[in-house]
């Protein structure tokens, strides 16, 4: 009420998914839906969810298809008689306008889901499915919506929109109006389907195909309650005539012309309006509704043509086709760096495999580095607070391997990541600051960036560039997975499947899945942690037929300084060096760093000699009294774990 005293013409959204032909609902209810808020003073947006499509399970034929059924949606409201009048509607395909509004658009989605738990909602099982609600809680924000005209079934996005409008303090929250969402016409279907095409009344079914659905119908004499044709009646024809003609014989009672539908009912529950009389008046009804729909079909050529288009590829709903094609990747590449060229292909083998403690696949490694001088390889790291050593140290030395046999490799700032990781309070400004300061440390470290070797991208900044690469990539990857696989990858984040979790944390693996593609990556060089994600991504190989998988080198982590410890942690200051460590702070942690005499299981500080000690220096230095042994160098990993287990190497000289 407030609203419409306020405000002469309130913006209200309305979206549609274009996913094949339009069912009765679709096309009659929302004509005289948006034709009430029009004639009120409503400026109507009708957002076309191309993107969507994909996330409804609903694509069969790519966005070209899409784009065929939307124009196809929107000649049948001009047909019908939308009221499109001086701008009164607007019809709007959600790919362009988030794609030329990208870096507004994305943030929003992100930020909705981070905030957001994931048991909001717990009913819904699909990946896609959790993903969908939050880009449509963005869509309302983004177009400025006053109010939002949805079915009752979209109460999730009635929740989350809710809940946006607490967190960013909106005084003025989106209003919703749920409007009812018209049964199938069989008995107990609660939602008209589009897939079993008998029971549903299509904008461009003809009269004999409308007259036997509405025959075949539920309809029990005198039962009102679960009663479609009585739905049918209340939700499209009343509203579209204002009334309800029954022509029956004089024996019958004669025929009548019903105002209201309580009226309708009163008859019908007593058995004065019998099902046989019911139906054929309901039939001719939404006959004389459709027929300027079939004439428009029937003689505007470009009609004509979209509506054969639409048809012949809602006949082929096949398996998922996907919403993400993949360009053909590009010839291997020739130029080659002296240094590499120098390397046979067991040579850069050996040093590749090196970085990991685990490859997928080895042979395809090979037969990777014999075709391929300068293999992409992806590395990703999300600037989350200080440098610990193992991403200082460790990186710059898998990266200088990497780089010396030719490997382009692309270091992935994720800040868009850290965000929906909640770092840095999910304060942009911050994580950027933090990016730039471990850029600096690697420079400083001795990272080999020379002749573009190693590039810095940002994610926010890539993504934003090219969002018509990005998100429908990370859409399809969603689509593709059920809620429990994409659950499984969540270790990426620092937690367990039993955390509570919100909504970015679905998106998170779906995105960084997604990056290996959107790079272009042959390699990924990241963490055994992150082992499930990548292997996510050669699944998703199998998935679209790709036969070049990416190669997963996952790296050995880096444990605690304290006992038990199996990650280091930035929250516990003692479990770990920091690359800006002072000397005394290095000291006094690698003091109280566990360490047992002759014990190499689960022994942090043998560890560290192992990763980073040695593959710096080539070897490790041990300085003590004569008493003690005298100094001693060893040479390799092996020699020291030997002498620590059988010879008299104290800690404290370690």
């Amino acid at each position: 009420m407030n609203l419409l005293a306020d405000k002469p013409q309130p913006i209200c959204y309305d979206g549609f998914v274009p996913s094949a032909r339009m069912h009765i609902a679709e096309g009659v209810m929302k004509i005289i839906n948006v034709n009430k808020l029009t004639s009120a003073g409503c400026k109507v947006k009708i957002w076309i969810e191309d993107y969507f499509a994909c996330l409804s399970n609903k694509n069969v034929g790519g966005m070209e298809y899409v784009s065929s059924v939307g124009n196809y949606s929107i000649e049948i409201w001009k047909a019908l008689g939308m009221n499109l009048e001086r701008g009164k509607v607007e019809f709007l395909w959600s790919s362009e306008e988030t794609n030329s509004r990208a870096a507004e658009y994305w943030p929003l989605v992100l930020d909705i889901a981070r905030i957001n738990k994931l048991n909001i909602m717990s009913d819904l099982d699909e990946a896609a499915q959790i993903i969908y609600p939050c880009l449509q809680c963005a869509d309302i924000f983004f177009l400025e919506a006053d109010i939002c005209q949805l079915g009752m079934n979209s109460r999730e996005v009635s929740a989350l929109s809710s809940a946006y409008s607490n967190y960013i303090k909106e005084k003025h929250r989106p209003i919703i109006l749920s409007n009812r969402v018209l049964p199938d016409l069989q008995q107990g279907k609660e939602k008209v389907a589009k897939s079993d095409t008998s029971f549903a009344i299509f904008m461009d079914d003809d009269e004999v195909d409308v007259n036997l659905k509405i025959k075949k119908a539920y309809c029990p004499p005198k039962v009102v309650e679960g009663n479609p044709c009585l739905e049918y009646i209340k939700c499209i024809t009343l509203p579209w005539f204002n009334e309800f003609k029954v022509e029956r014989k004089v024996e019958n009672g004669g025929s009548k012309t019903f105002t209201s539908f309580e009226e309708i009912i009163a008859e019908y529950k007593c058995g004065e309006l019998h099902p046989s009389d019911l139906k054929p008046a309901l039939s001719k009804a939404l006959n004389v509704i459709l027929q300027p729909v079939r004439d428009h079909f029937k003689h505007n050529a470009h009609a004509k043509e979209l509506l054969k288009n639409v048809k012949k590829n809602g006949n082929r709903r096949s398996a998922k086709s996907g919403l993400f094609k993949e360009t053909k990747s590009h010839p291997f590449d020739t130029a080659e760096s002296n240094s590499a060229t120098q390397m046979s292909t067991e040579e850069k083998f050996k040093i590749v495999r090196s970085v990991a403690e685990e490859c997928l696949k080895e042979d395809e490694l090979m037969n990777l580095l014999a075709k391929k001088p300068h293999p992409i390889c992806y590395d990703g790291f999300e600037p989350s607070g200080r440098m610990h050593i193992a991403q200082g140290v460790m990186k710059t030395i898998n990266v200088n391997k990497l780089t010396s046999t030719g490997c382009k490799v692309k270091m992935w700032i994720a800040d868009w990541f850290a965000q929906l990781n909640n770092k840095m309070g999910g304060d942009m400004e911050k994580i950027k600051i933090v990016g730039e300061y471990l850029i600096e440390i690697w420079k400083a470290v001795g990272m080999n960036l020379k002749d573009g070797q190693v590039e810095f991208l940002w994610a926010s900044e890539e993504i934003s560039s090219r969002p018509h690469d990005y998100w429908p990539l990370v859409l399809d990857i969603a689509w593709r997975n059920n809620l429990n696989r994409i659950k499984r990858c969540i270790q990426i984040m620092g937690r367990s499947e039993q955390d509570e979790l919100t909504i970015a944390q679905i998106f998170y693996p779906c995105m960084q899945c997604g990056d290996i593609f959107f790079l272009k990556a042959d390699i990924c060089q990241l963490g055994m942690d992150q082992r499930k994600v990548n292997v996510l991504a050669r699944e998703y190989c199998d998935d679209i037929k790709r036969k070049m998988k990416p190669i997963i080198l996952s790296h050995h982590m880096l444990p605690g300084l304290q006992q038990g410890q199996e990650k280091m942690s930035k929250s516990d200051p003692l479990s770990a060096i920091f690359m800006d460590d002072d000397e005394a702070d290095v000291n006094v942690k690698i003091k109280k760093a566990h360490c047992p005499r002759k014990v190499v299981e689960g022994n942090p500080c043998l560890e560290y000699i192992e990763y980073l000690i040695f593959p710096w220096f080539h070897e490790f230095k041990v300085e003590r009294h004569a008493s003690n042994g005298g100094e001693k160098t060893f040479t390799s990993f092996e020699e020291l774990v030997n002498y620590v287990r059988f010879c008299n190497l104290i800690p404290n000289v370690m």
